[in-house]
């Protein structure tokens, strides 16, 4: 069997994980449940001698993210760029155009980035029986064994056998996520979960797409013909890719196609959905706690706690999660572990940035920390990797004082460079043409004092940019 070329997609913003999760950095990418983001489980659970080289299809504003985590794991692969989000099937859609390009009948598997796997050997085996119902036309989900009757997922109802030896039924229904009643009828009637994993040959769903939802075919075939490389991303164009309708895979084709097959998994499988859900997915204690950094729990069962630097306590509680991050506090009753999505978005229209937007923000060329801010001053942590630099910019509002606290920076500022080491610093008057670069082995970490009479981010006039942003 040739070797499957597996798509992953990651563009999801996670919003049922607040406040861990954010836009600006959602969580995919994320340590949630061990050392690695579920973006990097997911990329280590492809085995080598299944799967091809990944193809990542994100967004423009996660793309370094995604290179930068993808080298961690010492993997590389394509990293498809979406100018917008359209959901599922237009992803789908560009992942055939992508995998046609090597062969017409390449069998391609389609992966969330966000989900976990307990049972990987077992995984891996599926995925083989799974690329070998693909490579005969058939378009493969793995339907998950049901472990409770969860009404947060939907659901696949198995028909005869497609391929005996390997465990394949073709799909008979995929239904609609059900009310608590119906979902404990489905699993008595051995429904199974949709897990949302596809196998097909780029071919058949190329076809099938053109069936039934021509419009997404057209947009992601003009899309994928426009697209034009910037630094090593492939960027699909934006005004082909717009007029796409928005729509998952599901809708689009596999509720209407006669190529649906299911393999049923028994793989210790997550969607990581909710807060409940990684509690679930963690070690416990005989009290049925879970802590995950700085916190501690007293008299109290079933309760999980998140704290990366605060210390964060609970005493005499059950059945409450408490995630502290440096700039806000969710206690959660866990059974309302799927309403968090709804918090998010009456914070968001109660406009507050927290919402969205992390303290901590990740560049090409590192990050920065927000540490004090008042009505004319703020102060930041900076840290630049070793070889990356800043663009040259401006500002019309604002002076910086930098001082660095680890490594050397290089500073350019009008037409003078200067070194600036360790307990040293530099002033930059508003106005002045200047850029920061580490040109050290290690990371240069420095702490930035702004004052002026506004500090907002969009007070930055790029003047050259290694990243293309000017």
């Amino acid at each position: 069997m040739k070797k499957i070329i597996p798509v992953i997609m990651c563009g999801g913003a996670g919003t049922r994980v607040w406040p861990a999760s954010r836009e600006t950095m959602p969580k995919q990418f994320i340590p949630l449940l061990g050392n690695l983001s579920t973006f990097q489980e997911t990329l280590r659970r492809l085995d080598p001698e299944i799967f091809d080289e990944p193809t990542v299809v994100t967004n423009h504003d996660y793309r370094f993210l995604v290179q930068e985590q993808m080298k961690q794991v010492g993997l590389s692969g394509d990293i498809v760029l979406e100018p917008e989000r359209r959901d599922s099937a237009a992803a789908v859609a560009v992942a055939c155009e992508l995998a046609s390009q090597r062969a017409a009948d390449a069998v391609v598997a389609v992966f969330a980035a966000d989900h976990a796997v307990r049972d990987v050997e077992t995984f891996r085996a599926l995925c083989r029986k799974a690329g070998a119902a693909a490579a005969e036309g058939f378009i493969v989900t793995l339907g998950i064994k049901p472990t409770h009757p969860a009404t947060g997922y939907g659901y696949i109802r198995p028909g005869a056998l497609v391929v005996p030896e390997a465990g394949v039924a073709k799909v008979e229904a995929f239904v609609e996520k059900p009310d608590a009643e119906t979902a404990k009828r489905y699993i008595d009637e051995g429904y199974l979960w949709n897990s949302g994993n596809f196998f097909f040959r780029a071919d058949v769903m190329r076809g099938e797409l053109q069936n039934f939802a021509p419009e997404i075919a057209a947009a992601a075939t003009e899309a994928f013909a426009h697209a034009q490389r910037d630094l090593g991303f492939f960027a699909l164009d934006k005004a082909s890719f717009s007029r796409a309708p928005k729509t998952s895979i599901d809708y689009a084709v596999m509720e209407r196609t006669e190529h649906a097959a299911v393999i049923p998994a028994d793989i210790g499988w997550s969607d990581v959905g909710n807060w409940q859900a990684v509690w679930e997915l963690s070690d416990r204690d005989a009290a049925g706690n879970s802590v995950r950094g700085n916190g501690v729990a007293v008299e109290s069962r079933n309760v999980h706690i998140r704290s990366d630097e605060k210390l964060t306590a609970v005493l005499g509680v059950d059945d409450v999660i408490v995630v502290t991050t440096d700039d806000a506090v969710l206690v959660l009753g866990a059974q309302h572990g799927d309403r968090v999505k709804q918090l998010v978005d009456e914070l968001k229209r109660r406009k507050f940035k927290e919402a969205k937007e992390h303290s901590r923000v990740y560049r090409p060329w590192g990050y920065y920390q927000s540490i004090d801010n008042g009505d004319r001053h703020q102060v930041k942590r900076i840290v630049v990797k070793p070889g990356h630099k800043l663009s040259l910019q401006k500002h019309y509002h604002r002076a910086e004082h930098w001082i660095v606290v680890r490594g050397t920076a290089e500073v350019t500022r009008d037409n003078e460079v200067t070194m600036v080491h360790e307990n040293e610093s530099i002033y930059l008057p508003i106005g002045s043409v200047h850029r920061l670069v580490n040109p050290g082995k290690i990371d240069l970490e420095l702490i930035e004092v702004q004052t002026g009479s506004y500090l907002g981010e969009d007070d930055i006039v790029r003047i050259e940019d290694v990243y293309h942003r000017a």
